[in-house]
């Protein structure tokens, strides 16, 4: 395989994720994901909050590390017999990525700017906290909830159920969770239960369930499991000591 270096540069330089030149679509989708995103985030253009295309800054960090030759190799789609060039991939990963990952705030016409402190509710920086296990945001008040596919559910006995915890509105928390998931379907709310200690008592309800062996291991994500909602509301009756609603 190739070394992949700035192209103006005869040593190789680190590109930060240690990635080497080769045509297929899993070099183009790491190296848009985790070198040209993460150095176009870091442009003046980006953090100074002006309004910018991506695709063009996109280019230009390909341009810093791959040859003209390079960019042109083409490389056949995931589904189909066409061929596409390297370059071409490699953006439309990034505008992919950044979309699915809500990375800038997209304007439209492949036009972004970077977030400022105004896009960002207090929700959403809760959830985040919660996410990276910070104690103090543990002790919120928030709520606990449980949803499904359509496909999976059923009425008389366990079925795939997520459970999760949010601040903020349970609507926007489980959309959030789905973008991008290999779904037809859109997610259905089961329940949902205003608790004190959301983070404790969230963890409680996984430790039980999984206790009582109905954790699905072999799935993404690490919320999942076999159970019903008549279950899930006599665990958290249990925990928080009364019936909630």
């Amino acid at each position: 395989m190739i070394p992949l270096t700035p192209t103006d540069q005869a040593a190789p330089v680190a590109t930060g994720v240690g990635l080497q030149f080769e045509p297929s679509r899993s070099f183009c989708y790491k190296f848009g994901r985790y070198t040209v995103l993460a150095e176009v985030q870091a442009m003046p253009e980006v953090t100074s909050g002006e309004e910018f295309r991506l695709t063009d800054l996109a280019q230009r960090v390909i341009d810093k590390y791959l040859t003209a030759e390079q960019q042109q190799v083409k490389v056949k789609k995931a589904q189909s017999d066409r061929l596409e060039p390297i370059h071409s991939i490699i953006k439309f990963f990034v505008s992919f990525i950044a979309k699915e990952q809500e990375t800038f705030v997209r304007i439209g016409n492949g036009i972004y700017r970077s977030k400022t402190a105004d896009d960002i509710s207090d929700a959403e920086l809760e959830d985040s906290a919660l996410a990276d296990g910070d104690e103090e945001a543990a002790e919120f008040e928030g709520w606990i909830y449980a949803f499904s596919f359509p496909v999976l559910v059923r009425s008389n006995e366990p079925f795939p159920i997520k459970i999760g915890k949010t601040v903020g509105d349970v609507a926007d928390r489980v959309m959030q969770q789905c973008k991008g998931a290999a779904s037809f379907d859109n997610p259905v709310i089961l329940g949902q239960w205003q608790v004190n200690r959301v983070g404790p008592t969230e963890l409680a309800a996984h430790n039980v369930l999984k206790a009582r062996g109905k954790w699905r291991e072999n799935v993404p994500g690490v919320e999942w499991f076999n159970t019903t909602i008549a279950e899930v509301q006599q665990i958290l009756n249990f925990i928080n000591g009364r019936p909630l609603d």
